[in-house]
């Protein structure tokens, strides 16, 4: 369980990279050379998804919501924005409900 969650961490990780460089570029707030490095980390983030346990709605479901929490993050440590009681509700109710899809899975 330890390996999986690790997995859609990283795969967060990336697919957040991937998107946030061009937007970078696309408001001005950076070169276009911004661009070379989305494409290695949306890269990446398909060949990580390829390693997820299996291709299916339940995982998909799961990694979902490690990446609503993951986003959180992000807003906090890289936008510098504080995260509201509710976003980090909203993070905690996705988690849960991924848990519950994940445990249900293995029973």
């Amino acid at each position: 369980m330890t390996k999986t969650f690790a997995l859609f961490l990283l795969t967060a990780i990336a697919e957040l990279l991937g998107c946030y460089l061009p937007m970078l570029w696309l408001n001005n707030k950076g070169s276009a050379w911004l661009l070379l490095p989305a494409a290695i980390s949306l890269t990446a983030f398909v060949w990580l998804l390829s390693l997820h346990p299996a291709a299916s709605g339940r995982v998909y479901a799961a990694y979902g919501a490690v990446y609503i929490a993951t986003a959180i993050f992000w807003l906090w440590s890289v936008d510098g924005i504080a995260p509201r009681w509710t976003d980090l509700l909203g993070a905690g109710l996705a988690l849960s409900g991924a848990a519950v899809i994940a445990l249900g899975a293995r029973a």
